[in-house]
């Protein structure tokens, strides 16, 4: 049995899951540490939700909530699904909860950026109603 949950609890096994996860996301992310971790569930502008199944984590995405002088926006981070748990409905599912959150939050806009070759994700969230935006998108590793 699915079951979408926000993550306010961090077990034994917590870590190591959310690590395995953001491994498929992209090698270059660096792992995640436990005092990070607990920041994160504790921090009141990020919400972290996980799938899970059978009580092991599948799936995974974070909602950021910034307030802004045009008021306040919701970034959707890091949705990923477990390799051997995709085509499922887990990133419909996380993607769904973390729209309906960025409603309770008052968030006028929804961001997400995704990678080209992710074609399933960019599938579905077309689907969902996002609508791609030309931008640049620049990083500066500090």
């Amino acid at each position: 049995m699915a079951e979408l949950v926000r993550l306010e609890k961090i077990e034994a096994s917590t870590l190591e899951q959310i690590n395995a996860l953001l491994r498929q996301l992209s090698e270059r992310v660096p792992p995640c540490t436990p005092e990070l971790l607990k920041s994160i569930v504790e921090s009141p502008t990020l919400e972290l939700w996980v799938a899970k199944e059978n009580g092991a984590i599948v799936g995974m995405g974070e909602l950021v909530i910034a307030l802004k002088p045009e008021g306040t926006i919701a970034q959707i981070e890091d949705i990923v699904v477990d390799e051997a748990h995709r085509g499922k409905g887990f990133g419909k599912m996380l993607s769904e909860k973390l729209i309906e959150r960025a409603r309770t939050h008052g968030a006028r806009v929804v961001q997400l950026s995704s990678r080209p070759s992710r074609t399933a994700a960019n599938a579905l969230y077309k689907k969902l109603g996002f609508r791609q935006h030309e931008t640049n998108s620049y990083y500066l590793d500090l």
